[in-house]
């Protein structure tokens, strides 16, 4: 941005004729900018006494928090759990999700072996986004360490215990300093000696493609994880008598400043409407939306690697060759949101706070990502009434704008 000609700070943005999320609220209030930032406008009116250098017209579009995708395998026919070329699959998905609202995303890697997790993670690196693409919060490792027989479309031969503890983890994923969430099976014998490594490190833990039983998912929480992974999905089934790791959503036996929260598939294949309607009505204030979008995301139907298997896509579905097992998703989190807000009735500040805020809270980042706060990174979109994504911005500059829409300055 040029500097101010007025103070030297920064050259001022003012986002009018819009209507802002804020503090579960869209309300009508114009957003300032500088230099990246959000800016509190008393203290531009009242202390620096200025006003804006351009003022940009958002045409009554709602102004959201950028959207956060915890859970994306990859997408545009790039697949991070086969491509050596890690880099550029990175930076191919993350310059296609602009288009979808996501400023930030998590990179998954399914179930793999030593020698791929070696040779990928360090080129997975942790970076803010540009109009090159979503930022990069470090990656999911989705596996290994998980229940043979919820493996879903994890290549079961590459399923592994730790049963020297946090040491083989060590020896499964090498460095470490790339990832910020790891999926486990809590009902396998040391997990809670590596739920507490992995949380020293600061890397969230999401319980998932688990057979474990209530007790061991609270067990697992006590110990330091905070997240589900794509509930219902993977995980044995709600039973009256032991509801499973989908009782975690009410349990009473948890730490009082323990937020749990759950990753949900809302793209309308994966988790039954009325299932939507049971967890966000339980708790609404845990759900965070992810794709669990696969390379087959933006692709036509037909047949693609997938980790070390063969998918077959078909219109909206993905399958294993040969079976009817769901091989992960093809919506974009702009579609989850918009699901997730007509199946739930939740309202649009829940399903847009369900695709950012939540997931912030979730990594810890609350404090720069998934809100417009004052002081916050301006990362965020623009939307009609029904959600469609007309524009996105990232640092305050617009990095994505659909044809519809016109970043247009007033002054």
């Amino acid at each position: 941005m040029a500097p101010s000609s007025r103070t030297g700070a920064g050259y001022l943005y003012q986002y009018t004729n819009c209507r802002i999320l804020r503090n579960g609220k869209i309300i009508r209030e114009d957003l300032w900018v500088r230099n990246g930032v959000i800016m509190n406008p008393e203290i531009l009116f009242y202390v620096e006494k200025v006003s804006a250098d351009q003022k940009i017209d958002c045409q009554n579009l709602i102004i959201a928090p950028g959207f956060i995708d915890v859970q994306i395998n990859g997408g545009f026919g790039f697949d991070f759990s086969t491509d050596t070329n890690i880099e550029k699959s990175i930076q191919k998905v993350a310059f296609g999700i602009l288009a979808h609202g996501v400023t930030s995303f998590c990179p998954t890697i399914i179930t793999s072996t030593p020698n791929f997790y070696h040779k990928i993670l360090p080129g997975i690196k942790k970076c803010s986004g540009s109009e090159m693409g979503a930022g990069v919060l470090g990656a999911h490792l989705e596996g290994p360490f998980i229940s043979p027989d919820r493996n879903g479309a994890h290549p079961k031969q590459c399923i592994k215990s730790y049963d020297n503890g946090f040491v083989d983890v060590l020896d499964m994923y090498g460095d470490l300093s790339n990832v910020a969430l790891v999926t486990l099976a809590p009902e396998k014998q040391n997990s809670l000696q590596v739920i507490e490594e992995l949380c020293k490190r600061e890397i969230v833990v999401s319980l998932g493609h688990s057979s474990a039983n209530l007790l061991e998912g609270e067990e697992a929480v006590r110990s330091g994880a905070k997240f589900i992974t794509h509930l219902f999905n993977a995980m044995l089934p709600f039973h009256h008598r032991d509801p499973h790791l989908v009782g975690l959503l009410t349990s009473e036996k948890l730490p009082r400043n323990r937020q749990v929260f759950y990753g949900i598939i809302a793209d309308g294949i994966h988790t039954h409407p009325a299932a939507l309607r049971i967890a966000h009505r339980v708790h609404p204030k845990g759900t965070v939306l992810v794709t669990d979008a696969i390379q087959a995301m933006g692709l036509p139907d037909g047949t693609y690697p997938f980790g070390e298997q063969t998918i077959v896509v078909e219109g909206k579905y993905s399958y294993i060759k040969d079976t009817k097992t769901l091989a992960g998703s093809m919506a974009t989190l702009d579609t989850c949101v918009r699901l997730f807000a007509k199946q739930t009735g939740c309202g649009p500040e829940l399903a847009l706070e369900a695709a950012s805020l939540h997931p912030a809270q979730l990594l810890g980042i609350k404090d720069r990502k998934g809100t417009l706060n004052f002081d916050s990174d301006a990362d965020f979109v623009l939307l009609d009434d029904d959600l469609n994504v007309k524009a996105t911005y990232i640092a305050g500059k617009c990095v994505y704008q659909y044809k519809d829409y016109v970043h247009s300055p007033t002054n």
